[in-house]
């Protein structure tokens, strides 16, 4: 397999990546919560760093809903932390994917504080075609582009909530979430697939029952379910 290295070839693939649907998607996904963070009181600033620093969507629209309920600073930072528990596992994962070589701390945060389900799903999708020298240069482009894309949409969408309806706000959000379920679809291997699939299965139970920690429900269920079944090798061979 064909490897793409050079400091320039890799960085142009980051960017012509990042660009040709990721960071558009975000941009869009992120007008509706810069509409939500408006209607709920929020300046411009803290919307955009609520984009910069929290970086999952969950985290930011709990952070925006609870105050809008009037909830305290604790409430809403153990709400924002709990909706985005789900980056640890993906970091654990992600960083010897990305580099076998031993980084300081400072590089370990800076790159744990900008993985986003968008990069973590789209890198591990491209790692196999770059060399893995190059890697964390191809990650770094790719995480800042997209979130620049996303901390723009946060301020376009803001100033021009005025005239986007309702309905397109909340449409708009969901754009992000499809996007990635469409790029792990096309991720090898038969317990990831199992577990997209059967996360969608357990999503609607999960929302109605158990609506407060429905995410975190899915993702044990489907995730450990989809799993097991991969395993089994007649399922296995299906699904590969």
């Amino acid at each position: 397999m064909m490897q793409t290295s050079g400091r320039g070839r890799v960085l142009r693939k980051a960017l012509l990546d990042s660009l040709s649907l990721p960071a558009f998607i975000l941009l869009s996904t992120m007008m509706g919560f810069g509409s939500l963070a408006r209607s709920t009181g929020f300046a411009p600033e803290m919307a955009a760093l609520a984009t910069a620093f929290i970086w999952g969507l969950p985290g930011q629209l709990a952070m925006v809903e609870l105050t809008a309920t009037g909830q305290g600073v604790i409430a809403i930072v153990f709400a924002c932390s709990l909706a985005n528990a789900r980056f640890f596992p993906m970091v654990v994962s992600f960083i010897p994917a990305m580099s076998r070589e031993r980084s300081g701390f400072a590089a370990l945060v800076l790159y744990a504080q900008l993985l986003s389900i968008n990069s973590w799903a789209m890198c591990l999708k491209q790692f196999p075609h770059i060399d893995p020298a190059y890697r964390r240069l191809y990650y770094v482009a790719f995480a800042l582009t997209i979130l620049g894309a996303a901390v723009a949409g946060t301020l376009l969408g803001y100033h021009v909530s005025a005239v986007l309806p309702r309905p397109l706000v909340l449409g708009l959000i969901f754009l992000s979430p499809l996007f990635f379920a469409l790029v792990l679809s096309a991720v090898s291997g038969a317990c990831e697939r199992a577990s997209l699939l059967l996360g969608c299965a357990v999503v609607p139970v999960a929302h109605q029952f158990f609506p407060a920690v429905d995410l975190l429900f899915t993702g044990l269920v489907g995730g450990s379910a989809g799993f097991l079944l991969g395993r089994v090798p007649r399922i296995g061979r299906i699904l590969s």
